[in-house]
């Protein structure tokens, strides 16, 4: 994914810009973790990182299929194990994350406007019933809030898992040099 500028003053392209920070910030709750430290869930919560990966690009797909309005319907089971990787190399489920953005990016750039009405599904237990549509915008907006919570989940796993904090782990994956503030995280040798 590419870095928005974060000073633009095209709405459209400020709101990616928010969700691909959030991204990033869930990517980086997974650096440096093994396969088994991704899967694991160490928390009270049965939430992993790689869990949480793979939940929001299920997500990033079901919200992008709403706006091309080819929803799948709500199935409660499916988003149940979207919460789990099974087996799946953390590698694919980055990779199916990566094309999952991309998608939902070009769905955005795509719609005419973010006052695009986008329907709400019925059939979907969680979802309002006495609301007919969102607009893109609503939906963008939604998508940063939920990846944002979820990174925050992420921190919090990978946090128990071996004490790094997200400012570490954003120097360590951004290559700064060690100050007094924040030294990167490194891998215990």
């Amino acid at each position: 994914m590419t870095k928005r500028d974060m000073n633009s003053t095209d709405e459209r392209e400020a709101l990616l810009g928010f969700l691909d920070r959030q991204r990033e910030g869930l990517r980086n709750a997974a650096y440096g973790l093994t396969e088994e430290q991704g899967r694991g869930a160490p928390c009270a919560s049965a939430l992993s990182v790689a869990g949480l990966i793979k939940h929001i690009a299920a997500a990033e797909r079901n919200w992008a299929g709403l706006i091309r309005q080819e929803h799948r319907g709500g199935d409660v089971a499916a988003h149940l194990a979207s919460f789990q990787p099974g087996e799946t190399p953390l590698a694919e489920l980055f990779a199916e994350y990566e094309r999952a953005a991309k998608e939902t990016d070009e769905t955005i750039l795509a719609a005419e406007s973010l006052n695009e009405l986008v329907p709400v599904p019925q059939d979907v237990p969680w979802f309002p019933k006495d609301i007919e549509a969102w607009t893109v915008r609503w939906v963008l907006v939604h998508l940063i809030e939920e990846t944002a919570r979820h990174a925050g989940h992420a921190d919090i796993v990978r946090e128990t898992v071996d004490g790094a904090t997200a400012l570490e782990l954003l120097a360590a994956v951004e290559n700064w040099p060690e100050s007094e503030f924040v030294k990167p995280w490194r891998p215990e040798q």
